[in-house]
């Protein structure tokens, strides 16, 4: 970053010819008067430059907004085609299923300088927020990346070699050296500007392990192909962590860049020297690998390997380090480095070409996988055995792990729990903290001894996770070493939370802290103060209705939703608690409406399907027990949807289909007590007595059915015994 000047404009930037237009207002740069034109229908007016963002690809382009904020302006310059463009249009996403982002608006806080950006364009930021005025006195020590951001505080550094002699030699410099850094703490400590993470503790420095301050985005999160491959902004680390060459251990960010990131093998005659120390035989003989001709762009390691693609106008290189997969273009439409050479050709001609020169088919681990997290992004749980086997697997990638587990829950089969309960003691701290998060609202003696457990993990993300998940549980029967473990987790916990207090989330995270606490009133005003940052924030809208509805709130709680359904009609959780809400006030159309909204809005949404059966089982029983139908299709872990068709299934006379539902329930959820009292109900009543007895008999040998059911059921299998004495 740097400060705008008109020498910098004249050297740098061309006038700009058309004007960005933004619904009814236009933005031209006026580079004279460092200024940013807004032309309006009520008038003009003008926003001053003040700052230059970038310098490689784009140049953004802040300007001051009230409370000490900085704006990043709505027109953005292109250094490669020397054109301005609009800056919230060109981070728009088109996804491979055709599903477009909407532009976030130039004045919203993902383009507030102090907010969004992390201290990777100045050195030494200090945000300085004040939470009760809403307002910033941010400062920093220099623009762009100086010594001390790679080497910490020079003070005393500098104190020592001004007062020592010269030519005697200092035994302790006084300053953070890489010369004894592990290539792990080395891309830590390039990684806290190169990976797209969320903090959980502030104050990083060099040396410092990354999982002790940042959690990582992974392949659920929709800016990747399910390959990994870049669709959004990813900002390096997580590609990286998915390369070979990385996980072998010695290689780091510095070996490729210098201190400054520059690339050190740029010049065509080095192109691929990196990859010498480990790769000689293929570098000295380049062509016999490539199969592409010397000196051609083919023919260097970068291009098969990390090519480069572009989001936002900005150039990026796939740090993967993978070879070309051409078959995941056909599968995924993701990106591969053979067709962005040859763009004259398809994805099939290069999937054709490679399999020609590589007899074994090295494409089948990355599609295996990448078609595990496309079936899980869909929701489609048909492939959850082979889910559940990779994230246990030896060989798994642990991006690839963490993405499933981050997915998996979705499914609501309890196949789940075992497996994440054994993935919390993986040897990747990502994964760990994945499967402590996973755990959440999963009340079982084993899921909560193993996040008792976590809550003193040697890495800080793990502890944070396990406690937040922990939130929930009142009064857990603990000793006094794990109460001091689980309670010191906890105030990290907190915390982490508010490490950025100028963010809605943080204060949402907090009212969901204390709605997991159950103490409402303090939830309440976090969710407030989440929409004192950001009126638009739907999910807090949704969650303060939650939590005014179990404060007995009702009409506040209808208040706030059609609030977020006003800004948003389509919003599935918004239309989805606004129906539970109609449906408590007995008002069944108004419950059916928004619950089918939901369900159009999220077709996923499984307990929004349950919840229309319930509805209209009182007079449209077809119809309810195809939502419930629905219902269990969706989540076939969730015994309570089962049992409900097969309840509604027999209340209408079909007591077979009923039959067939529940033997298929006590099968996979041997647990579910009531199955085996509705079941042995259904044979008595038609005269099957023999698998009455048989159901009793199974469901009184069953580990893990209360005793209040075990009861019950015992009178009732000495009742069929009695009747069928002579």
């Amino acid at each position: 970053m740097q400060p705008y000047t008109p020498e910098f404009a004249k050297a740098r930037l061309t006038q700009q010819q058309n004007a960005v237009v933004i619904g009814e207002f236009k933005y031209q740069a006026d580079l004279k008067g460092g200024v940013v034109i807004e032309t309006a229908p009520k008038g003009k007016k003008k926003y001053p430059i003040e700052h230059v963002l970038g310098g490689k690809n784009v140049c953004y382009f802040l300007t001051p907004f009230p409370k000490g904020r900085l704006q990043t302006l709505p027109v953005a310059y292109d250094l490669n085609k020397r054109e301005w463009f609009d800056t919230a249009a060109s981070g728009i996403r088109h996804f491979p299923a055709g599903e477009t982002d909407r532009p976030v608006h130039w004045k919203e806080s993902p383009y507030t300088f102090n907010t969004a950006c992390y201290s990777c364009h100045v050195s030494q930021l200090l945000t300085n927020y004040d939470l009760k005025t809403d307002r910033y006195k941010t400062t920093w020590a220099e623009p762009g990346i100086n010594c001390e951001s790679c080497h910490g505080p020079s003070v005393e550094h500098n104190r020592v070699f001004r007062e020592t002699p010269e030519g005697r030699k200092l035994q302790d410099p006084k300053i953070i050296s890489w010369k004894n850094f592990t290539p792990e703490q080395k891309n830590a400590a390039c990684s806290i500007c190169h990976a797209k993470m969320s903090v959980i503790a502030e104050n990083f420095e060099p040396g410092d392990r990354f999982f002790d301050h940042f959690d990582l985005a992974t392949l659920e999160d929709p800016d990747f192909y399910p390959d990994g491959r870049d669709l959004g902004e990813n900002y390096t680390y997580t590609s990286w962590m998915m390369s070979p060459c990385g996980k072998a251990g010695t290689l780091h960010c510095v070996i490729c860049h210098t201190s400054s990131g520059r690339y050190r093998f740029k010049a065509d005659e080095k192109a691929n020297e990196a990859c010498m120390p480990c790769h000689e035989k293929n570098v000295k003989d380049a062509p016999v690998h490539t199969h592409h001709k010397e000196g051609s762009a083919g023919n260097k390691c970068i291009s098969c390997h990390m090519p480069m693609t572009s989001f936002a106008r900005m150039n990026r290189t796939d740090h993967s380090m993978l070879p070309p997969t051409p078959a995941a273009t056909l599968a995924f439409k993701s990106p591969n480095a053979c067709n962005i050479c040859h763009t004259d050709k398809d994805a099939a001609w290069a999937d054709r070409v490679v399999r020609e020169w590589r007899p074994r088919d090295y494409q089948a681990p990355l599609l295996a996988r990448a078609s595990l997290v496309d079936a899980g992004r869909r929701r489609d749980w048909s492939k959850l055995p082979e889910m559940l086997s990779y994230v246990m697997s030896k060989d798994r990638d642990e991006v690839f792990a963490t993405s499933l587990i981050r997915i998996i829950p979705a499914s609501g089969d309890p196949r789940v729990v075992p497996v994440l309960i054994e993935a919390i003691e993986d040897p990747s701290p990502l994964v760990r903290s994945a499967a402590a998060a996973a755990l959440q609202n999963v009340p079982t003696k084993e899921t909560v001894q193993a996040l008792v457990d976590a809550t003193g993990d040697d890495y800080r993300l793990v502890r944070v996770r396990a406690a937040a998940s922990l939130a929930g549980y009142q009064n857990i029967p603990l000793d006094d070493a794990q109460k001091k473990t689980v309670e010191s987790a906890t105030r990290e916990y907190l915390s982490s939370i508010l490490s950025r207090p100028d963010q809605w989330s943080s204060h949402y995270n907090m009212g969901n802290y204390y709605m997991d606490r159950g103490d409402i009133k303090s939830a309440l005003a976090s969710y407030d103060t989440a929409l004192k940052l950001e009126p638009h924030a739907l999910r807090a809208m949704v969650n303060e209705s939650m939590a005014y509805a179990r404060l007995g709130e009702n009409r506040k709680a209808g208040d706030m939703l059609r609030k977020a359904l006003k800004m948003a009609p389509d919003n599935a959780e918004a239309n989805f608690n606004m129906g539970l809400l109609k449906a408590e006030e007995n008002d069944t159309q108004g419950a059916e409406r928004h619950l089918k909204a939901a369900l159009k809005a999220d077709p996923q949404m499984a307990q929004a399907a349950y919840n229309l059966c319930v509805i209209l089982s009182r007079d449209r029983i077809d119809e309810a027990i195809g939502f419930c139908r629905q219902a269990t299709e969706l989540r076939p872990g969730e015994p309570r949807y089962a049992y409900t068709l097969a309840f509604y299934q027999e209340q209408k006379g079909d007591s077979g289909s009923a039959a067939m539902v529940l033997e298929d329930l006590v099968d996979r959820i041997p647990v579910h007590s009531d199955s085996y009292l509705l079941l042995g109900s259904i044979y008595e009543k038609q005269g099957k007595k023999e698998e009455a007895e048989r159901i009793y008999k199974r469901a009184l040998e069953t580990k893990g059915i209360p005793d209040i059911y075990k009861y019950s059921i015992a009178v009732r299998l000495n009742s069929l015994k009695q009747e069928n004495e002579p």
